[in-house]
This record gives C-alpha cells, sequence and structure tokens, in this order.
C-alpha cells in the first residue's frame, strides 16, 4: 500500500500545479477528499485510498512525468486555455497524451524556449526564486543605450519600486537605429525583462527567451518541440546540486 503524503505534495506529483500554487487550490476550498471540502494544510492521504477531487474533477496517481521544450511563436498565451479564444501554446503538443503545463510565462508578443510538464515539483523547483535558475533572452530594444545604461542594468535598476539582481548583459549588435542585447537574468517579475530596459529609456520592439540555465533551443524552430532526458533537466540548473542529489 502507498504511503500517505501530504495532499498538496500528491496534487503537485499528480500534475494538478506546482506545490506552492497547489497550497493555494487547497486555501480556496476547491479540493474534497472523500466528498469533504478541505481548505487546512497538513492533512495527508494515502493515494489510491481516498478519493480526491479538485474542482470536481477526480485526480489520480501521478501519470509518468514527461519533460518538452518548446519554441513557443509570438501571437500564443502561456496557458492551456484561454476565455478569449486565443491561440494556446498547448496546441502544438499533437503527440502527447499527458496533461502538462507551462513552467513559467512568455508574453503573447514573446517568443522562445517555453518548459511544459506535469511535474508539479520540478515546476515548483524552477520557478522557486531561491533556486536562482538563470533564464537568457535576446532583445531588440529601441536606440542605442551607452555603456552606462547597460552597466547599470547589469548592477540593478528601479522596477516597480524595487531594484533588480545583478543581470549579465552583452551588447549583439547595432541593427538599423536599433539594439541586439542578450541579457541572463534569475528572477521572475512580471515583465522584468522589458520594465529593465524601460527603466534606462530604451523600450523593447521584441523579446525571444534563449534558454533556461544552459538548456537552449537548439535547432528548434518556431511551434516545435522536442522531449527532454534527465541530462536536459540537469543542464537548467547548472551546478545547482540539490535537485540532481533529488533525482540520482
Amino acid at each position: 500500500m502507498e504511503k500517505p503524503v501530504r495532499l498538496q505534495k500528491f496534487l503537485a506529483h499528480a500534475g494538478v500545479a506546482s506545490r506552492r500554487k497547489c497550497e493555494k487550490i487547497i486555501e480556496s476550498r476547491r479540493v474534497q477528499v472523500d466528498g469533504r471540502t478541505v481548505s487546512a494544510m497538513g492533512i495527508k492521504i494515502t493515494p489510491g485510498k481516498e478519493r480526491v477531487m479538485v474542482d470536481g474533477k477526480e485526480i489520480t496517481a501521478a501519470e509518468e512525468h514527461v519533460y518538452i521544450l518548446l519554441y513557443k511563436p509570438k501571437g500564443y498565451v502561456t496557458t492551456v486555455a484561454d476565455p478569449q479564444g486565443r491561440p494556446i501554446v498547448t496546441s502544438f503538443l499533437q503527440n502527447v497524451k499527458e496533461r502538462v503545463f507551462p513552467v513559467g510565462r512568455l508574453d503573447l508578443d514573446t517568443e522562445g524556449a517555453l518548459l511544459l510538464t506535469n511535474d508539479g515539483e520540478l515546476t515548483q523547483a524552477i520557478l522557486h526564486p531561491s533556486n536562482e535558475v538563470f533564464k537568457t533572452y535576446e532583445v531588440l530594444v529601441k536606440g542605442l543605450p551607452k555603456s552606462p545604461d547597460l552597466h547599470s542594468l547589469e548592477t540593478g535598476v528601479m522596477v516597480d519600486d524595487k531594484k533588480t539582481s545583478p543581470a549579465k548583459v552583452l551588447f549583439k549588435e547595432k541593427i538599423q537605429q536599433n539594439s541586439l542585447i542578450q541579457i541572463t537574468i534569475h528572477e521572475g517579475r512580471k515583465r522584468q525583462v522589458k520594465k529593465m530596459f524601460q527603466a534606462i529609456g530604451h523600450p523593447v520592439l521584441s523579446l525571444k527567451r534563449l534558454a533556461y540555465g544552459n538548456l537552449g533551443l537548439g535547432n528548434l524552430t518556431p511551434g516545435k518541440y522536442r522531449f527532454l532526458t534527465k541530462n536536459d533537466i540537469n543542464l537548467i540548473f547548472s551546478n545547482k546540486s540539490l535537485y540532481k542529489q533529488k533525482n540520482s
């Protein structure tokens, strides 16, 4: 028989969401265990013994975990459903039977690397600020930033009344009167890259995520994806040994 586990951990392993988001789902009274609505943290269940439902849908034990890297094109929303009827990123996953979710978001007008998985624990590990998972972007900005402006991005600029963490910035080339710049950050604030360049007076014209950690797009083209291996996942965390130990 399965050992009892905390409810939020069971939900995360089942691919409902990250563990932190599962806690919020429980607190919102959206979860029933054997027909009884629960909202307190610390409740344990035995997988396969109790019946667990979220929003009226039964949640079963975890499927086999799958990990996908998608080249998200512009014009697609990073959700599994959209009430406005806009195209969604999961529409590209024609041969994926598992229910997967995006890890973080990319704006409608942003393209590039997007992870999708049903592994809530991995999602939590990537998104949790303490793990400092680096993400690299290629940015076309208006105008020609001066060296002091780029240096200020490296040391931190004020965004939404809070200074950003240090970034790695590389000027790549001048394109007419605009500039192509590569920037690497580990924070995940909403529209952070766009706001950082806005803060130095050079609005973003286009934005592309190149990589999570050392896991890059490779030969993927817009709308294409590939399944990831354990070695690929380790590239996301670079030298972060905690995740490697957990999954060794």
